[in-house]
């Protein structure tokens, strides 16, 4: 099945739809109008994951409808994808075809690139990798210039580095991020550093501390760090902690107090309902919180900690579902009110959207 024509002249009619949609949303709370920032019209997507589907003896990039797993779309190129990605999709393929040790039960194919020019390819197996597969994947790495993973039933063989890394320019700063395989990471670069800039802008120069949930990698960590004396962030996953404190320490950032711990854990930690060894030596008091920043899962903060943030006299909420954040709101809107609000197009030609506003305390 071929795919739909790719056309970027749509791209403002869409981008007017999900406008209208943020503002009526969010109109029962008086929110001011969205500040829009626009995507790059194509190659603006700096990760894609394709499935390979066989016909004879060749296999096609190929991707399926929702709902659909049995009608292939094939792709040659990917237009919304980065131009290292469209580079390398071509010469990935030549070198499967050509080789046996790479082809072989190879079902799946991951691209991670960066705005900085790194890239990692995942290649996934239902076989397990041998000695004659190493030595192909590492001729491969070396004449890509990216990084090789080769998974195959819960076991990775990591030709480079199993991270990319990113430099990303907020307020005349560059920051330095490792992005690991596998873990969450802003798919639309260029998006997410105007992202950052806008997050920079409206929390200001404070002299207080800031609580940063959801933290990640420390993809916002980094630059709303330099705004305040300290910050205390948690984060769940492991590769994420771990991604987050490597990316503290090479950019020289020392303000920041990680820990393992979910939102709603911290929540409880910080109403006293528990203690938790992973915060055994941390004065929660000792901390004097201002602000808190939150960037939630599509599901939103649960009901307890957006009750937690209403402490804050700002909370600064990054958003990818507009209607949970919606929900969020609703909750809070009795003591506080919206400031900026501001719409950020990750996801060009589909309904989803990144959404960001500032709750001040009324």
């Amino acid at each position: 099945m071929s795919r739909a024509p790719f056309d970027p002249t749509t791209y403002a009619d869409q981008l007017a739809v999900k406008k209208q949609r943020l503002i009526e949303l969010l109109a029962p709370f008086d929110a001011p109008a969205p500040e829009l920032f626009e995507s790059p019209r194509e190659h603006y997507r700096l990760r894609a994951e394709f499935r390979l589907w066989r016909e004879g003896e060749d296999r096609h990039y190929a991707m399926f409808e929702a709902g659909d797993k049995f009608t292939p779309i094939f792709f040659e190129d990917f237009p919304i994808a980065s131009a290292q990605i469209n580079a390398l999709m071509p010469r990935l393929k030549a070198a499967w075809q050509a080789s046996s040790a790479l082809s072989f039960k190879l079902f799946q194919v991951e691209f991670l690139t960066t705005l900085a020019g790194d890239g990692l390819i995942t290649l996934c197996y239902h076989r397990p990798l041998d000695a004659a597969w190493q030595a192909e994947a590492e001729k491969l790495a070396a004449d890509l210039q990216v990084s090789i993973i080769g998974r195959s039933k819960g076991k990775r063989s990591v030709i480079g580095r199993d991270y990319v890394e990113e430099q990303l320019q907020v307020a005349g700063r560059t920051f330095s991020y490792r992005q690991p395989e596998g873990a969450f990471t802003q798919p639309n670069g260029e998006v997410n550093q105007k992202m950052l800039g806008w997050a920079y802008e409206v929390l200001g120069e404070r002299e207080d501390d800031l609580l940063e949930l959801y933290c990640g990698n420390g993809n916002f960590t980094l630059p709303l760090a330099t705004r305040v004396r300290k910050v205390l962030a948690t984060e769940i996953s492991k590769s994420s902690v771990n991604a987050a404190l490597a990316n503290l320490q090479d950019n020289g950032v020392d303000n920041v107090t990680l820990v393992r711990l979910s939102a709603e854990e911290l929540t409880e930690a910080l109403n006293e309902v528990r203690p938790f060894r992973r915060l055994a030596g941390i004065d929660l008091k000792g901390y004097d919180f201002g602000s808190v920043f939150v960037d939630p899962p599509r599901a939103g903060m649960d009901p307890d900690t957006c009750e937690l943030t209403r402490r804050f006299a700002r909370i600064l909420y990054i958003s990818c579902n507009p209607e949970t954040l919606a929900a969020n709101i609703a909750q809070l809107s009795d003591t506080h009110k919206i400031t900026r609000c501001a719409l950020f197009d990750q996801f060009p030609y589909t309904h989803h959207m990144e959404s960001g506003v500032l709750l001040e305390r009324r």
